[in-house]
């Protein structure tokens, strides 16, 4: 396994597009003091996980994104890639190029791609954990760290040899599986104590479940029930029905019945009516007739008063005419 190329864009100084490649045995990066040489080292570690600012030189996280300058804006993320070659088959993959890349936003979003795959830093270390690459590994060395080595501050020889004799991977999986041990046995004393309170609640659940099965007997005696009551009500709906139709059919025949009679006695009337109409036309014919009687008997009558009347003059003018003749005879 080698170490092809080095692509970094964003990080701490590196605010351009930048590739190193690793084509020789031996390469050489050399330069002035504040350069950014020291800042190689930090993304290689930075890209193989380590999560320590403080090991990267850094107050913050963040800073690892370039801040910009007068004459350049801010980077938006920071990204750093190594490209290492796996013509020997030493990492487990089918994959004779593995990229390994780390990208960190000024959101906070952080990920880790695998050949432009997401995926999980776990993964990235399991991948790399037989190759004695790592972001705290003594294969890569950064400022400092020989001066640890030559004083054994917190006793970093041993932890190199074990590096070098392969032995840290198995601490490494031994401290893993401890910790699956111990959350495995604090897992099982949850269990128990999730028994104590479950065999304390037993009774309880017991009855509860008494009364949970009587309900639903209860429920099927009463849908039971529900069904005959809801057959009988339906029967007597029923011949109430027939009943009532049977009552229509005989309120029918005696409607008809009835309008029939109804219709001639109409007819009947009606006949009676233009008679009557006849005969009130008739009467009033009569009463004319008998009016103009009336008016003629008055005018005999008239008439005849008339007529008393002058006899009554006559006579009495002839009475007179007697006694004047009378008295004319005696003188």
């Amino acid at each position: 396994m080698r170490l092809k190329q080095l692509h970094i864009k964003g990080f701490k100084s590196f605010a351009y597009d930048t590739v190193i490649h690793f084509n020789e045995d031996v390469i050489g990066i050399v330069g002035p003091n504040g350069s950014g040489k020291s800042n190689i080292v930090d993304a290689i570690r930075w890209v193989l996980g380590e999560q320590k600012s403080k090991e990267l030189r850094l107050e913050q996280m963040a800073d690892v994104i370039f801040n910009g300058t007068k004459n350049r804006k801010e980077a938006p993320s920071a990204t750093v890639e190594l490209i290492f070659d796996n013509d020997r088959g030493l990492l487990p993959t089918e994959y004779q190029t593995v990229n390994i890349s780390r990208t960190l936003y000024r959101s906070g979003d952080s990920e880790y791609r695998l050949n432009d795959v997401v995926c999980r830093l776990k993964d990235i270390k399991s991948l790399l954990v037989d190759t004695g690459i790592g972001s705290n590994s003594y294969a890569i060395i950064s400022l400092g760290m020989v001066d640890d080595l030559l004083y054994d501050k917190d006793d970093s020889r041993r932890y190199m040899f074990e590096q070098a004799a392969g032995v840290s991977k198995y601490k490494s999986r031994k401290k893993e599986t401890l910790q699956k041990l111990n959350s495995t046995t604090a897992d099982l004393d949850r269990v128990s104590d999730l028994l104590f309170e479950i065999e304390g609640n037993m009774k309880t659940l017991e009855k509860q479940a008494k009364r949970t099965r009587k309900y639903f007997e209860l429920k099927d005696e009463y849908k039971t029930l529900a069904v005959q009551n809801a057959v009988r009500s339906m029967q007597n709906l029923k011949e109430r029905y027939k009943k009532a139709g049977q009552d229509i059919t005989e309120k029918q025949d005696a409607y008809s019945a009835i309008n029939t009679e109804v219709i001639a006695k109409e007819a009947k009337l009606e006949a009676e009516k233009k008679q009557n109409l006849e005969q009130e036309l008739n009467v009033g014919q009569q009463q004319k007739e008998l009016n103009e009687l009336v008016a003629k008997l008055r005018n005999l009558e008239n008439d005849k008063n008339l007529l008393n009347q002058k006899i009554s003059f006559k006579k009495q003018s002839l009475t007179n005419a007697d006694a004047v003749l009378t008295e004319s005879k005696v003188s």
